[in-house]
């Protein structure tokens, strides 16, 4: 009798393992995304979350056998929501820094981006020193912030670094000469400047280049590697390319 009921009790305990290891197994992966960050991640007019990134993690989803869930959040507050568990992944140009090292564990990167200086077409300004004593605009807690506090004499000679929630306000805003150049991501700025043909120039100054890279959870590392592989699969087989082309017209894909 006591026999059967310990192999009855080791019975029950190795189920309650099992069902545990299919637990954390997530099936549905959720993304939190800026979704005014186009072409990365953004609204379409049927008001569907679209964009490169987007296309990126939908087709690494499908290979890596889980659903995948985009979830907007307010991009300064990322790293919390990350940490809270209210979102999974952070997949939307995310710049690997040193800084983010701290509280993000990052996949291997999978595109170069340079942060560069956009102006009216016309303007006085032609380098970087010409923006002494200028208004320049920024997408609040973006890479472009960072870039900038690296170089804290020309920060320092701004007459002012105005902060906007999301790309789209600093556009308009420069749009309108309510800011006289903007610093920012280049696959972002050349994506707005294709809609408006003719209104705006690309300075040859940049304020340096970022490599992107998919944000995890620090004691992620499981997933960490079947993203790098899966992303891996993906450059090798030319599908990121195709995507690259989709949304940038080149292969942008490092």
């Amino acid at each position: 009798m006591t026999k059967r009921w310990s192999l009855l009790l080791i019975g029950f305990l190795l189920v309650g393992l099992l069902l545990t290891g299919c637990g954390n197994e997530k099936k549905t992966l959720i993304i939190g995304l800026d979704d005014q960050f186009p072409p990365m991640g953004f609204r379409n007019e049927k008001n569907e979350i679209v964009g490169f990134d987007v296309d990126m993690a939908r087709e690494a989803s499908k290979r890596m056998g889980v659903q995948v869930e985009f979830k907007p959040i307010d991009w300064s507050s990322k790293e919390s929501e990350l940490k809270s568990k209210r979102v999974d992944l952070l997949w939307n140009g995310l710049t690997i820094l040193e800084k983010r090292k701290e509280n993000i564990l990052f996949s291997n990167p999978y595109m170069t981006n340079k942060q560069i200086i956009i102006v009216p077409a016309g303007s006085t300004i032609a380098t970087k020193s010409n923006l002494a004593g200028r208004n320049i605009g920024v997408q609040d807690s973006s890479s472009a912030v960072d870039a900038l506090e690296k170089q804290p004499d020309v920060l320092a000679s701004f007459k002012e670094l105005k902060k906007y929630p999301d790309n789209i306000s600093a556009f308009l805003d420069l749009q309108n000469g309510r800011v006289d150049a903007l610093v920012i991501d280049e696959v972002v700025g050349r994506y707005y400047m294709s809609k408006k043909p003719g209104e705006f120039t690309v300075l040859t100054d940049n304020f340096g280049s970022e490599e992107y890279g998919v944000g995890m959870r620090k004691d992620d590392t499981k997933l960490q590697e079947k993203i790098n592989k899966t992303l891996d699969e993906m450059k090798a087989d030319g599908t990121a390319a195709k995507i690259s082309e989709k949304w940038f017209g080149a292969n942008l894909v490092k």
